[in-house]
């Protein structure tokens, strides 16, 4: 996500973020259908922002939407999830699980236009060369990549890929969906928990600089409890085939992670920012694949 602190978003983003117009405001509560097509026009602004996928202008659009919409983001990720899942699938028919992994790891790369990995990859050169807040943020902010972010995204790329390849065809599909759900679930749960880190003047997405809100993570849950209906509906021996004991450690290491990268990111830089949780992002989706992938060492 490191558009959010140093790289402008996609084109029609950026246009529809510079136009002033806001909703009208009205003193009575909305319908169910207003609130619904509301809640749909956020999840639009969320894919618009999150993915390459072509989504029509808005009128009279409202720059807090940006901000509104990350409580969608987790939705985001069940629809790269789903989309990433079908590539992994198709490629299984023709090709190794390997190359069917590549082939997907790299489908959604293009999907998103490397938003998060982009984030991984700032993070670990600013956090991994920077000695004071000010240089950390600079690093972040050059569009050069160093060593560190060299390593650290080939690294990153080579486990996701070889944890991915390393499971049966259906346990990766639930593992595609689930993974790039919660690992979005729990990078927006940052939003909540620390104040934003970097310097909003030079944030291109100002709206985004902001906290989530109670009621908004709750909201992002429901994206997670659909992802795991829909595993379950669709693939039941897949989900009894990894068992209790490795969905139990999948959490546990994503919240692992993420608290990890909360407390590295309070104490680096004051806060978030998009770099950050971009690899927040990252690292947890890697965490929730070694959980789901591991063998259970009491058999």
């Amino acid at each position: 996500m490191s558009q959010l602190s140093k790289k402008p978003s996609k084109q029609p983003l950026n246009q529809t973020l510079n136009q002033p117009n806001s909703l009208p405001q009205s003193s009575s509560k909305p319908s169910i259908s207003q609130f619904i097509k509301y809640e749909w026009r956020l999840l639009l602004v969320a894919v618009q922002f999150l993915t390459r996928l072509p989504i029509p202008q808005f009128a009279n659009y409202n720059p807090q939407w940006l901000h509104q919409s990350s409580r969608h983001f987790p939705g985001v990720g069940l629809l790269v999830g789903l989309i990433c899942a079908s590539v992994f699938w198709l490629g299984s028919l023709l090709f190794t699980p390997l190359v069917a992994a590549v082939i997907s790891t790299a489908f959604g790369i293009r999907l998103t236009g490397a938003f998060h990995e982009d984030g991984l990859a700032d993070s670990c050169d600013g956090l991994g060369g920077g000695l004071t807040r000010a240089l950390t943020l600079t690093i972040m902010k050059d569009s050069r990549l160093g060593t560190y972010g060299v390593l650290g995204l080939v690294s990153a790329l080579l486990i996701k890929i070889s944890l991915l390849a390393s499971m049966s065809l259906s346990v990766a599909i639930v593992a595609l969906i689930i993974g790039h759900t919660l690992s979005r679930l729990l990078c927006i749960s940052l939003l909540a928990l620390l104040p934003y880190g970097g310097e909003i003047e030079h944030a291109k997405a100002k709206p985004m600089a902001q906290q989530l809100t109670p009621l908004q993570g709750l909201l992002s849950s429901g994206w997670l409890i659909l992802a795991g209906l829909l595993v379950v509906l669709l693939f039941p021996n897949a989900v009894q085939q990894i068992g209790i004991w490795q969905w139990s450690l999948a959490l546990l290491l994503g919240i692992v992670t993420t608290d990890y990268m909360r407390r590295l990111l309070r104490r680096r830089l004051d806060g978030y920012t998009g770099d950050g949780l971009g690899a927040t992002q990252q690292l947890s989706e890697i965490t929730i694949y070694i959980g789901l992938a591991a063998s259970n060492p009491f058999i």
